[in-house]
């Protein structure tokens, strides 16, 4: 299965901020939107991604505070990055490997979405779903033995 499958089903809502958007106005979109990150974006391109991680670890510095800093200042800035070709058993690898809950989905430059772990997870399951549900009917109408 490939990460372009998994963007039919998802959709392609997505949302960004810029590395200059306050970083309280992020807190509150992803509070509001019930996400868990945020792709930040500067001239149309993509620069970093901002997660409840990131948020928590402000949180924690500031002793329960969020400040009046940027967004700049505590987004990843080297987010790992997929392709809609890429297999999901690949982002999984990666995922995990590198500790990421959010991947952005890139083509050719192009932001196309972002898969997150809870995502490759559902993905994964329904598959296998699938592949159960067929195995049960295929034992189910297993043809009876000839007697020869």
């Amino acid at each position: 299965m490939k990460v372009s499958e998994i963007l039919k089903v998802k959709g392609n809502i997505l949302y960004t901020v810029t590395p200059e958007t306050p970083l309280i106005d992020a807190v509150n979109t992803m509070a509001e939107k019930d996400i868990g990150s945020l792709v930040v974006m500067e001239f149309g391109t993509l620069v970093g991604m901002l997660s409840f991680r990131e948020v928590l670890k402000v949180l924690h510095k500031n002793l329960g505070a969020i400040g009046d800093s940027t967004v700049r200042k505590h987004m990843d800035d080297s987010p790992i990055t997929v392709t809609p070709d890429t297999e999901v058993n690949e982002v999984r690898r990666i995922m995990l490997q590198r500790h990421a809950r959010y991947v952005p989905i890139m083509d050719a430059g192009t932001l196309l979405g972002v898969m997150s772990f809870y995502d490759v997870a559902k993905a994964v399951l329904d598959a296998q779903g699938f592949e159960n549900k067929m195995l049960k009917a295929y034992i189910r109408d297993w043809p009876a033995a000839s007697e020869e």
